[in-house]
């Protein structure tokens, strides 16, 4: 552990090729929640790395502030992230009951023995473009249920599949009651697919951009590194 007036950064050795392997980030997440049931902590991402301690010291000192606020924001939190989908039948016949124009099309496809190639084509486009709408509008839905339960919120990457990715900061005291309004919201919403994964470190919102960590180098703070104060 090293050392900067009332911060501290738990570190550990890194080898020079430094590779997700999965019995690592388990141990980097060991790490974190022990750390974080004595305290609070500011997460970082595995394999994050700096070249030798004195670094590490340095922007302690430099982000003193920063770090402080960050603690004292966070404490007595956890992040909870919440993924979801649609499940494409269930999706399909909404989309079929709010949209006379596609519904009418389709029946009259389906009279026809499936309609010409030119009508097909419009109705899989006209049924991509009321998909689409409804992904973005769920993802507002899902994030504006949520958010007055939770002291910040944090939009993710999107990534394929999803259509929403989202992390909430949670008041510990407020966990259970935030689980149990995500179940609520499941039941209310059938044809959403949630996956929640949770109690988190708060990884989205420790707010420390990338350029305040070091680059390069043979990895100090590889194994569990976070920021906490001192005793």
């Amino acid at each position: 552990m090293l050392r900067q007036g009332e911060l501290a950064a738990i570190v550990s050795d890194a080898p020079d090729q430094l590779r997700p392997k999965r019995r690592d980030l388990l141990a980097h997440q060991r790490v974190l929640h022990e750390a974080g049931a004595g305290g609070v902590v500011l997460p970082m991402r595995f394999g994050s790395a700096s070249g030798d301690d004195d670094t590490v010291t340095r922007v302690l000192a430099e982000r003193a502030e920063h770090f402080l606020e960050r603690l004292q924001a966070l404490d007595g939190t956890a992040e909870y992230n919440i993924k979801a989908n649609h499940d494409e039948e269930a999706v399909l016949r909404l989309i079929m009951a709010d949209h006379d124009d596609i519904r009418s099309l389709a029946e009259a496809n389906r009279e026809a023995g499936g309609g010409t190639q030119e009508e097909k084509i419009r109705l899989g486009e006209m049924i991509a473009a009321a998909v689409q709408a409804r992904e973005a509008t769920d993802a507002q839905l899902l994030q504006q249920a949520f958010q007055p339960m939770a002291e910040a919120v944090s939009a993710g990457p999107q990534s394929t599949g999803w259509l929403a990715n989202v992390s909430f900061l949670v008041d510990r005291g407020s966990a259970e009651r935030f689980l149990v309004a995500v179940d609520e919201f499941r039941e209310e919403h059938p044809h959403l697919e949630l996956r929640v994964n949770g109690p988190l470190p708060p990884y989205s919102f420790v707010d420390t951009p990338s350029s305040q960590q070091a680059e390069g180098g043979t990895a100090e703070a590889f194994g569990a590194a976070a920021a906490q104060p001192d005793g």
